[in-house]
């Protein structure tokens, strides 16, 4: 596998973009290698769970993490379109409190890796999207945690077509300076 490695405004965030190797038959690329992401993107993280969501277009899924067990995500788009948005929660760190956002597509194959500390959601862009991620930690409810999708301090400038739609439980997410951050 060889990928492409670029850092985001928030440099611990980072975009992948794999190699694809494209004849008359098709395309084929390797999504994840062990000892490539270890040299190249972030090092000590295994992953112990593989997630796959399925959204129509105007679903904002988020923003989502765990404040126990915080995961780090490798996501990545199978069929369709999305704004994938990462939120800095880490206190002490320099880039605490800002987002970044990344078009993530079936057909750019690019894939995002947002680290533990930070919130996560996406918006779907296309008709359908499949998203799938990889998480370092595995799914405990009782540990989650929403920050509104919408809230004026972080302002994240989503993609929006219109007005979204969200989950009850995303819909009443906490705002920034009320929520539990790392």
């Amino acid at each position: 596998m060889t990928i492409q490695v670029r850092h985001t405004a928030i440099p611990d965030v980072k975009v992948i973009e794999p190699q694809v190797f494209g004849d008359s038959r098709g395309a084929f690329l390797e999504t994840f290698n062990q000892v490539e992401f270890e040299e190249k993107v972030a090092r000590g993280y295994t992953f112990v769970q593989d997630n796959h969501s399925i959204s129509a277009q105007g679903v904002l899924r988020g923003l989502h993490y765990q404040i126990q067990h915080p995961q780090g995500k490798l996501v990545r788009v199978v069929v369709g379109e999305v704004f994938d948005v990462a939120v800095d929660l880490r206190r002490w760190s320099s880039t605490f409190g800002r987002w970044v956002g990344v078009r993530l597509s079936a057909s750019n194959r690019r894939q995002l890796w947002i680290p533990p500390g930070f919130a996560h959601g996406f918006v779907v862009l296309s008709d359908v999207a499949e998203f799938l991620y990889k998480a370092t930690a595995f799914w405990h409810p009782e540990h989650e945690r929403t920050l509104r999708w919408d809230d004026p301090d972080i302002a994240v400038e989503w993609e929006l077509n219109g007005v979204p739609f969200v989950s009850s439980k995303d819909a009443a997410g906490s705002r920034f300076n009320e929520a539990e951050v790392y």
